[in-house]
């Protein structure tokens, strides 16, 4: 008589194993330490910090600092103190956050909480070879090159973002570096040399650096931009961070390309995405 044999119980994935620690640390108040993360994940602290890196771009660590920072964001859209926000977001102190809050939120937690009230803003909406285009620029450089089909869609979403900022319109000043920008967007192959305020995690950070240095022209695939910054299992983190930029044509996510060569999903638009690469093919040098 031959017994039955019992199936063993199926391993979860690392894109399983990731995504519920991931659920998990975005409930902790606190840093999870990484050896509690790995024995939840039963897997050793060195192996299960490779796998989350691979998948998300990012260490347990980086990863708990983001997820606090966002709950710090939403928790300064409420009604209660600031102090508050900071605390239940998982910050032991005021000071730990704000010494690095204008990095992850372009300004202060007081300003942000406030919509952007007394942050300075000039930004201009107007027409490209694109469609319509609305450059902004903050204290540290230009903090946004939106495009799209609606001028009155992109003045929208901006507004969305910072309702109580002081958004200056186009004075005679912010129209010069408009032009400059506008006139770089029409052809990119000629570089823009104007201070840009990058604002993202530092992984993003590092994709969007590597997008810079990707000479007008030419092309790589998503594998290979992951190559580039050093982490070739991070294909899908490093195609997220080029969906993440807020700098059209600045930072040449349009550069990106499937492995096949083909053109794939772009923010702005797969035919704004051809559009680009063709004027960059156009004054190319031979």
């Amino acid at each position: 008589m031959t017994l039955p044999v019992a199936c063993p119980t199926a391993r979860p994935t690392h894109l399983e194993v990731v995504t519920e620690a991931c659920r998990y640390i975005e409930t902790q108040p606190r840093t999870p330490s990484l050896r509690s993360l790995a024995d939840r994940a039963r897997l050793s602290p060195w192996h299960f910090q490779r796998v989350f890196k691979a998948i998300t771009g990012l260490s347990p660590k980086a990863y708990a600092l983001a997820a606090r920072a966002k709950r710090a964001e939403a928790g300064l859209a409420g009604q209660g103190t600031i102090t508050d926000a900071l605390y239940e977001a998982g910050f032991g102190s005021n000071g730990r956050f704000y010494e690095t809050a204008p990095a992850r939120l372009g300004m202060t937690p007081t300003t942000r909480r406030l919509g952007g009230a007394g942050a300075e803003i000039h930004f201009a909406v107007g027409q490209c070879n694109l469609g319509a285009i609305l450059v902004a620029r903050g204290p540290k450089g230009i903090c946004a090159i939106l495009l799209g089909d609606d001028p009155e869609q992109l003045l929208m979403q901006f507004q969305d973002r910072f309702p109580q900022a002081h958004l200056i319109g186009a004075d005679t000043e912010f129209e010069a570096l408009v032009a400059r920008v506008v006139g770089f967007v029409q052809a990119p192959g000629l570089g823009l040399d104007l201070p840009l305020d990058l604002q993202g995690t530092v992984f993003q950070e590092r994709v969007w650096r590597a997008l810079r240095d990707i000479a007008p022209g030419q092309t790589v695939s998503y594998a290979e931009l992951a190559r580039r910054i050093g982490e070739p299992t991070a294909v899908r983190a490093v195609a997220r961070a080029c969906a993440a930029n807020n700098l059209a044509v600045a930072i040449p996510c349009h550069r990106v390309v499937r492995s096949d060569g083909g053109l794939s999903g772009y923010r702005w638009g797969v035919e704004r995405k051809k559009t680009l690469l063709a004027l960059e093919l156009d004054i190319r040098p031979n």
